[in-house]
């Protein structure tokens, strides 16, 4: 009875569509050690979770273009894949817990690179 072996690291899905805030992301993101997804919508994002089973955190921009914002994107997340992860930021939305998808966490733009860092490695740990 062998087990499988976990993946070197978490696969986290960064979802931003501001070109300067998705390299800070990512940045962040493999800084912390973790494998990044990039998505520059939520439509994109979706298109990839249905493709990968990899992923274990997304880490969502609120304010994004189209119909569907990264809200949205959560609601469909933690609908469609309960196990995923989510972080949620904002530059112009200011969110209660109670506005959260479970297990969902908020941080406002600009983040500490600490606390989203520390809320990573809790997710993916």
């Amino acid at each position: 009875m062998g087990q499988a072996m976990p993946p070197a690291s978490a696969v986290i899905l960064v979802v931003e569509d501001e070109p300067l805030q998705l390299m800070m992301a990512v940045d962040l993101v493999e800084t912390a050690g973790f494998d990044v997804v990039e998505a520059r919508s939520a439509d994109e994002a979706v298109r990839i979770l249905e493709n990968r089973l990899d992923i274990r955190v997304v880490f969502t921009d609120i304010d994004m273009p189209g119909g569907v914002d990264g809200m949205k994107l959560a609601a469909t997340i933690r609908d469609r894949w309960p196990p995923i992860e989510l972080i949620i930021i904002s530059g112009k939305q200011r969110l209660q817990p109670k506005d959260l998808p479970a297990r969902g966490v908020f941080f406002s733009k600009p983040y500490k690179r600490d606390e989203v860092t520390k809320a990573l490695q809790r997710f993916a740990s």
